[in-house]
């Protein structure tokens, strides 16, 4: 049983590593108290920054939302491509459920293409 609050909202890595970078430096000025908190900041966003989300930006995102609009892809299903942008057919199959009944051929290479176009693979940018 999934039970989701309706209160809550869900992020991209993206967005999590701007609210944490911006705790981050709030947290500097601060007192030690928050050391424990000051780690986690500090660690996870040394994570996000290996990611794909550190090349990507709100523009990009919305861009890349706007191209896939037409395919009916659910809001996680959305949220798992701007964390993890698809580059070959089975990244769409483990994506999005049932994907060979509702996407084509042609729409899988149009998400993989829009993927590309707003997200360059990292050795794509060096």
């Amino acid at each position: 049983m999934e039970i989701i609050n309706a209160n809550t909202a869900f992020l991209s890595n993206f967005e999590v590593m701007q609210i944490l970078q911006q705790l981050k430096d709030n947290t500097q000025k601060k007192h030690k108290r928050e050391a424990s908190l000051a780690t986690v900041t500090y660690e996870t966003v040394r994570y996000l920054q290996d990611t794909e989300c550190q090349h990507q930006s709100s523009e990009k995102i919305r861009n890349f939302l706007e191209s896939i609009k037409s395919f009916k892809l659910t809001k996680l299903e959305k949220l798992m491509m701007i964390n993890t942008p698809p580059r070959t057919e089975l990244e769409i199959q483990l994506i999005v459920q049932e994907s060979e009944e509702r996407l084509s051929e042609n729409d899988v290479k149009q998400i993989i293409g829009a993927a590309n176009e707003n997200f360059p693979q990292a050795s794509e940018l060096n």
